[in-house]
């Protein structure tokens, strides 16, 4: 038998033997609508391997954290299948699922101790007493809490309370953790400090986990993939670095980290690459992306680290190359963030490292910048 027929074989096998690792969580054109009018979630599809950490991304209202109910089992699904190791749970009660869960607002018991909290999902599922302990003390060895579950709530910090409620949810060792907006009540450093304490868990665990947030760095930090919404539709599925270096589209761009936006006609394409006549008059290079045929409105997306500024305007590598006036600069110690007007943009932001020597800039000062055409992308209007 040819050798890579018999490998391919070989894999197919391995798969059947294990379908549900690559599709763990599975979403198949589901759909929600609380009216019977209008969709909030439109045909939703995500297929989530087996120990992966997913987050769904979007404003307020796009429809992430309603997907996520109906994964919980708080939502039906008006339309569509939600799969479990394979399984349908559309129809299935939440308490049947075997899923962890962390909320916002912690939601935990006050008049319960923190190792009370922690006993009570052991508890209903009738572990013995010795076999709870054990599970307990280790949830609280993992988020570095040992020595407080005497304690109640309110004794604790936030931070702590998060901790607990994320100890909770991992006590009886679910395979699939839901994570609504779960850092949203604290602040900037605590949040920060629990990014990662929840990806080293994540890590250490090999648990399938399903967040939630708003949060662009949020999303970025912690991610595998990242499923963008916006108007209950996912606009782009992809890792972190791919999501903020390649948008697929305009939302996408501007939801996720800083970005210049820049407007006007396609007035010639040439394979991938494309030439873009702006409002202001000027022409410029560009990536065509999303971008349609000669004739076409487009926006110009670049982000404000992939511009420089030109030493010597007659030598320089970039093929976009303009003059622009400057602005504003804030200094912010590793990095300049300089605002400029070029290109009939007022707002256009350059982000410079400090060790190229550009923190003399001053307002009203006339400078050149440019950027390389790979770096600007054409999407859709």
């Amino acid at each position: 038998m040819n050798e890579s027929l018999q490998q391919e074989r070989n894999e197919d096998a391995r798969e059947a033997d294990h379908p549900t690792d690559t599709h763990f969580v599975r979403f198949i054109n589901v759909q929600k609508s609380y009216d019977g009018v209008e969709l909030v979630v439109k045909g939703f599809n995500l297929d989530i391997r087996r120990g992966e950490f997913v987050t769904l991304l979007g404003p307020s209202g796009s429809g992430k954290t309603t997907c996520l109910m109906m994964m919980a089992g708080f939502e039906t699904p008006t339309h569509g299948q939600i799969l479990l190791k394979g399984d349908p749970i559309n129809d299935l009660p939440p308490h049947k699922r075997g899923i962890g869960m962390v909320f916002q607002n912690y939601a935990l018991f006050p008049h319960m101790s923190v190792a009370e909290n922690l006993s009570f999902p052991l508890e209903v599922r009738h572990l013995s007493k010795a076999e709870i302990k054990r599970k307990v003390d280790r949830a609280l060895a993992m988020v570095r809490l040992e020595n407080f579950g005497d304690r109640r709530p309110a004794q604790l910090s936030g931070g702590q309370q998060q901790r607990v409620a994320l100890a909770r949810a991992l006590v009886f060792e679910p395979e699939l953790v839901l994570m609504d907006e779960p850092l949203g009540a604290l602040d900037k450093n605590l949040r920060e400090e629990m990014q990662y304490e929840i990806k080293r868990i994540h890590a250490n665990l090999g648990v399938t986990m399903i967040y939630v947030t708003h949060d662009q760095t949020e999303a970025l930090t912690m991610s595998d993939r990242i499923a963008v919404f916006n108007d209950g539709v996912v606009q782009q599925l992809a890792e972190p670095e791919t999501l903020y270096e390649a948008p697929e589209n305009a939302f996408v761009a501007n939801f996720i980290g800083e970005n210049n936006r820049l407007y006007g006609e396609v007035i010639e394409t040439i394979g991938d690459s494309c030439q873009v006549r702006l409002d202001s008059g000027e022409t410029v290079s560009a990536k065509a992306v999303a971008a349609g045929g000669v004739g076409t409105r487009t926006t110009l997306s670049l982000r404000p680290e992939r511009i420089d500024i030109v030493a010597d305007e007659a030598d320089h590598d970039f093929d976009n190359c303009f003059r622009a006036e400057v602005r504003e600069v804030i200094y912010l110690g590793d990095h300049l963030r300089t605002r400029v007007s070029v290109c009939g943009n007022d707002e256009f932001i350059l982000k410079t490292p400090n060790s190229k020597g550009y923190a003399s800039l001053r307002p009203g000062q006339s400078i050149v910048i440019g950027w390389s055409s790979s770096d600007c992308r054409a999407l859709d209007a």
